[in-house]
């Protein structure tokens, strides 16, 4: 939304409205259905040839395992110029849902691109922090010098994961090996991730904003529907700030 110049204002708002009537419903049709519903009403048919700035949107080839970034220029490709096309011919709105198709919480996207149909999944799953995909394009490429490049990175957070009550709402669901794992795979993902960034670009100037939240009252997991508990005031906050 950023590089299609929309305001944090505005961005702020919007989250805080549909954080809501996404995450509260239970079934992953539901939340599929209703992640779609407000990525189309958001970007409409928009396409890449409208953004202002990069941008790289991540997501996870589901039958490849392998990471599938949807870029607006081809000056952020690494190779195939002759067949670069922004987004792979997608719109905005089908890449951002398959990114953040978190499955099995959410649905597996299929998105029709110029080089086929491609069953997606949340970019978390290969960059849940994606900094290191950003400085491969900038310092490829994009042909910057390292010594001009400065890097912000921006987290959603760091909470206490929520004891399971019998009687709360969906505790059994609290209670499958799979949100665990998922929960585990994404911040393990973001951790190493981070870890990489510090040791082979240790020479480029870097800041990570991610808030720690110790109190167990903020404790929270991928069902959280609760605006209190996340930290996109506090971060939009920092971001003005400087």
């Amino acid at each position: 939304m950023l590089a299609l110049e929309h305001s944090v204002d505005e961005i702020h708002e919007l989250y805080k409205k549909h954080v809501i009537s996404i995450m509260a419903v239970k079934k992953p049709a539901e939340k599929t259905a209703r992640l779609k519903a407000l990525a189309d009403e958001v970007f409409g048919d928009k396409t890449f040839e409208e953004v202002k700035t990069g941008i790289g949107i991540v997501t996870t080839k589901w039958h490849s395992e392998r990471p599938m970034v949807f870029k607006a220029s081809k000056a952020q490709a690494h190779g195939q110029l002759g067949s670069f096309k922004p987004g792979f011919g997608c719109t905005i709105a089908d890449d951002v849902q398959a990114s953040c198709s978190a499955y099995p919480f959410f649905e597996k996207k299929t998105v029709s691109t110029h080089l086929g149909d491609f069953e997606l999944v949340d970019g978390g799953y290969c960059a849940n922090n994606p900094t290191l995909y950003a400085l491969a394009d900038v310092l490829g490429p994009l042909g910057q010098d390292r010594a001009s490049v400065r890097v912000v990175s921006i987290g959603v957070g760091e909470y206490p994961t929520p004891k399971p009550r019998r009687f709360s709402k969906m505790w059994w669901a609290r209670l499958l090996p799979s949100v665990t794992l998922l929960q585990k795979t994404l911040e393990i993902n973001t951790q190493s991730m981070d870890q990489l960034r510090a040791i082979l670009f240790k020479d480029v100037q870097s800041i990570r904003i991610s808030e720690a939240y110790t109190q167990p009252e903020m404790a929270t997991d991928l069902f959280e529907h609760n605006t209190a508990k996340h930290s996109f005031r506090s971060r939009t906050r920092i971001i003005r700030q400087g």
